[in-house]
């Protein structure tokens, strides 16, 4: 049990490209000697067509591409997770969360449209099974899927969130979540609204945009800056402090701000640079 003295909070984080380097529907393309050429023509054409939720494309394919339907069986999304490359110290982060940050308890989740199994696979030892929410599918007794459960992309990620808030027993404005793309933006817009706090671990505009802080990094414990920062309240010298006790020095920490600025020519502008590009 939390102590009543210290503050409760939810960390919730994305899998696919949040944790990992590479991503599930990849990595699986791989195993069964597809190109990631040919995945990535299917997924973009699902995407395009607006069938399925944003992240979802991969479920949607396990399920009615009969090239990865007839082939794809459980134990090879469970080995899936074993070949997924994950950042490093993400036990730590779950250890700093759990008891470093003195006056603070945060319970780590994590929440994505990859397959359970997969996520399971690659987490083992690191995140416990009840802690991870991903696409559930309900299998034949020969492993091949037979239909999706739930999906844990788009607006599934809202509902699973709201749904830890309520079983947790935590504030809106308590819920911290990290991830870096698409299927991030509808959760991020909902912590958002609630005065949660939201951090987009890429480039990406479609989450840097919406997201209260960007974290750039290849080690996982990257993600733990703003929250002692803007959460915890913690100086420099004393986060400095924190990973020095875990053996890491930080040798580069640049913060910017970025702005988007897309320009075009219009009106007269637009008409002389026409006529300079027809001569």
């Amino acid at each position: 049990m939390v102590s009543k003295h210290r503050k409760h909070y939810l960390f919730a984080s994305d899998f696919d490209q949040t944790l990992t380097f590479n991503d599930t529907g990849y990595v699986l393309s791989e195993l069964l000697g597809i190109s990631v050429e040919e995945f990535e023509r299917k997924a973009k054409g699902m995407a395009k067509l607006n069938l399925v939720q944003q992240g979802a494309e991969l479920s949607y394919l396990l399920l009615h591409d009969p090239e990865f339907r007839s082939r794809v069986r459980r134990d090879d999304l469970v080995e899936v997770g074993k070949r997924i490359r994950l950042k490093d110290n993400i036990k730590q982060i779950y250890e700093i969360l759990d008891r470093r940050i003195d006056g603070f308890h945060f319970d780590f989740y994590v929440i994505s449209a990859a397959p359970v199994e997969v996520i399971q696979s690659a987490l083992e030892g690191i995140v416990p099974e009840d802690h991870i929410f991903g696409t559930e599918f309900k299998y034949k007794a020969s492993g091949e899927i037979e239909s999706l459960v739930r999906a844990t992309a788009g607006y599934g990620k809202v509902t699973r969130l709201d749904q830890l808030e309520e079983q947790l027993g935590i504030p809106a404005d308590h819920v911290v979540y990290v991830g870096d793309g698409s299927s991030d933006i509808h959760v991020m817009l909902q912590v958002n609204r609630r005065d949660g706090f939201t951090i987009a671990v890429s480039e990406s505009k479609l989450v840097a945009q919406i997201a209260k802080r960007t974290v750039l990094g290849d080690n996982a414990l990257a993600t733990l800056v703003p929250i002692l920062e803007e959460i915890a309240g913690w100086q420099r010298p004393q986060i400095r402090a924190l990973f020095e006790s875990y053996g890491f020095l930080i040798q580069g920490w640049d913060r910017v701000q970025t702005d988007w600025v897309t320009l075009r020519p219009s009106g007269v502008l637009a008409e002389k640079m026409a006529a300079v590009d027809a001569k």
